[in-house]
C-alpha cells in the first residue's frame, strides 16, 4: 500500500482519487510544454529519479526567486515547486489547490492539444 494513503478506507479512496486527478491534470499541463522540455520533466517525475528531482527542484526554485536577473526567470519558480511537490506533502496539497484553480479559471490550459504530425 502507498505510504501516502493512510487512514480509513474512505479516506484512502478519496486520497487515491485526488492523486489520480492531480496526475491527469499534471500530464495535461506537461503535454503543453515544448517536446524537449516535456520529456525532461516526465523523466524527472519518475519515482526512481528522486535523487535528481529534489536538487533540480531546489535549483529551479532558487533561480525563480532570482528571476529579476538576466538568464534566470520567474518561470522557474512554479516548475521547481511542482517538482518538489512530488516529495513534499505540504507542497503536494498546495499543488492540488493550484490545479483546482487552473481547472476552474483556465480550463483551456487542460484541454487536449493536437500535435502537428
Amino acid at each position: 500500500m502507498n505510504p501516502l494513503l493512510k487512514g480509513s478506507s474512505a479516506d484512502v479512496e478519496l486520497q487515491a482519487r485526488a492523486l489520480s486527478a492531480d496526475e491527469r491534470r499534471l500530464e495535461q499541463l506537461i503535454d503543453r510544454l515544448p517536446s524537449g522540455f516535456r520529456s525532461t520533466v516526465r523523466s524527472l517525475r519518475r519515482p526512481s529519479a528522486r535523487w535528481l528531482r529534489i536538487p533540480a527542484g531546489v535549483l529551479l526554485t532558487f533561480g525563480g526567486v532570482l528571476g529579476f536577473l538576466p538568464i534566470v526567470g520567474f518561470w522557474m519558480l512554479p516548475i521547481g515547486l511542482a517538482l518538489l511537490a512530488d516529495d513534499v506533502q505540504l507542497l503536494r496539497s498546495l499543488r492540488s489547490r493550484i490545479l483546482d484553480w487552473i481547472e476552474r479559471r483556465h480550463p483551456n490550459w487542460l484541454a487536449l492539444r493536437t500535435r502537428p504530425q
